[in-house]
């Protein structure tokens, strides 16, 4: 864990250096098994929550992105109040809007989604690799910088 939060400041450090942006796409945590369409976090979902917290902490998020599920604004939370910043709610298929707004920023961002619309987010940054999130996977850390010709880091991290 302490190598992958020393990987990400210094990551964000030299992004940060050559002014262009940086978007940390996760997926939101795991969910309850109750709650229909839209559950809270589980006791896993709040943990992992909190160690995203933990490794952004340094990394000047200037900006959170959610969506209108409880699940990702969860997610949000402890980054959210570790960075003083209030989270968006953008709706969840609102790819453009999302990606419009990323482009407007001057500062990182992080965004927390859904397994099913990172691959598009991604794309609609610029990044031609495809992505797969597995329905059991809460594990991905995508890194995005942003300009003329976006990269993307692929990271995993754990609760």
């Amino acid at each position: 864990m302490k190598a992958l939060a020393l990987f990400l400041l210094l990551f964000v450090s030299v992004s940060m250096a050559s002014a262009q942006p940086v978007v940390v796409i996760v997926r939101h945590g795991e969910k309850a098994t109750n709650g229909g369409n839209d559950p809270d976090l589980s006791s896993a979902g709040r943990a992992r929550a909190d160690a995203l917290a933990r490794i952004l902490k340094d990394s000047g998020i200037t900006a959170i992105f959610v969506s209108e599920f409880k699940r990702t604004q969860e997610t949000a939370v402890p980054t959210a109040t570790s960075a003083g910043v209030a989270p968006t709610v953008v709706a969840a298929k609102d790819t453009a809007g999302l990606v419009a707004r990323l482009h407007q920023l001057s500062g990182n961002a992080l965004v927390v989604a859904h397994g099913d619309t990172i691959p598009n987010i991604i794309k609609a940054l610029g990044i031609n690799s495809p992505i797969n999130i597995p329905n059991e996977d809460y594990s991905e850390l995508l890194i995005v910088t942003l300009g003329d010709k976006p990269h993307l880091f692929r990271l995993h991290y754990s609760s």
